[in-house]
């Protein structure tokens, strides 16, 4: 059986790749714009081609057999946190010239990975649109979902919408895949987890979060104290459990983010006073231990907090290696 070919477009640290790679893809080409994501590609996967620039500039004429084209077409304008400028803004019609892509390529299967605020955008507008332009081409079978990454072993509570489209030459549908019986929590990957670079607290900071206990966050600090650190937050109302959050060890940890560690979305180990370092939160991301991220610190971080979980990746390979075969 031949082994199964694709492209991939705004691969970030490579997360994705890796999960599909792991699970008998040939990667042909990885691409992203960010010059630190392209060293990391480099890095860890050998002998592929990796594209550094944007996806607008990519030579497709020698790629017209792939089986698979997918991506993390930038989701930055479709953030629930984000300023929700959706298609207008000029990472959002990034999503424009991949529909053109798949035109262009005619892959047997594409694949979008986004954020789910995509769902809610414009009270679904967005995504009634993309979905329509892709409608346009009138070749594909087009389903989405959003996952949870904890249901495919991984030890984070992290939901993704996940976009399909299958060739209506290919007489077999795409399913998502099962829940795993397992849903791992943070003791799986943190204990014994080796020394690695990472961020540090302040005095200040560090002497605040030593009054959290684990699983809790600013609601068991003093009332006072709670008043100085939120601030105006006090007084907004809403849950903003985020803050002065630490993680516990018999649950999954909450999102990785960019920064481990910013006031309104703490990530502080559930037994040292700490932030995450680069190697915890890259297990909790779970990437093998020996993948290298590159750049500063801050960098590395990003990266991380940015990728797609490599099990969760590996499961949704299997359900489109199986439509495949």
């Amino acid at each position: 059986m031949n082994q199964k070919t694709f492209i991939e477009v705004c691969s970030g640290a490579g997360g994705l790749s890796t999960g599909f790679i792991e699970t008998g893809f040939k990667a042909l080409l990885l691409n992203d714009n960010n010059k630190n994501c392209v060293e990391t590609l480099k890095q860890n996967h050998n002998g592929i081609e990796v594209h550094g620039g944007s996806m607008e500039d990519i030579n497709l004429d020698k790629y017209k057999n792939i089986d698979l084209l997918m991506g993390g077409v930038p989701c930055q304008s479709f953030s629930q946190a984000g300023k929700r400028k959706g298609i207008k803004d000029k990472r959002g019609k990034l999503i424009l010239h991949f529909i053109e892509m798949v035109d262009k390529l005619n892959p047997n299967v594409f694949l979008i990975e986004n954020v789910k605020g995509l769902l809610t955008l414009n009270k679904g507008e967005t995504l009634k649109y993309v979905l329509g332009e892709f409608e346009k081409l009138n070749k594909y079978k087009i389903t989405y979902e959003v996952l949870n990454a904890n249901d495919y072993s991984v030890p984070q509570n992290r939901k993704r919408l996940i976009i399909v489209g299958v060739h209506n030459n290919i007489n077999k549908e795409f399913k998502y895949p099962k829940k795993h019986k397992y849903k791992p929590i943070l003791e799986d990957v943190l204990k014994d987890c080796p020394e690695s670079e990472g961020q540090e607290y302040s005095k200040e900071k560090h002497d605040i979060m030593e009054l959290v206990p684990e699983g809790g966050c600013w609601v068991n600090l003093p009332e006072e104290l709670q008043k100085s650190y939120l601030k105006k937050s006090y007084y907004s109302g809403g849950g903003k459990r985020g803050i002065a959050k630490r993680l516990d060890m018999k649950k999954p940890s909450l999102t990785i983010l960019c920064s481990p560690q910013q006031k309104q979305t703490e990530r502080c180990h559930p037994k040292e006073t700490r932030p995450l370092q680069l190697l915890e939160s890259s297990r909790i991301q779970t990437f093998p231990d020996t993948y290298i991220f590159t750049g500063s610190l801050n960098q590395k971080y990003k990266q991380i907090g940015n990728a797609v979980p490599v099990n969760l990746a590996k499961a949704i390979a299997e359900e489109v290696m199986n439509v495949l075969n």
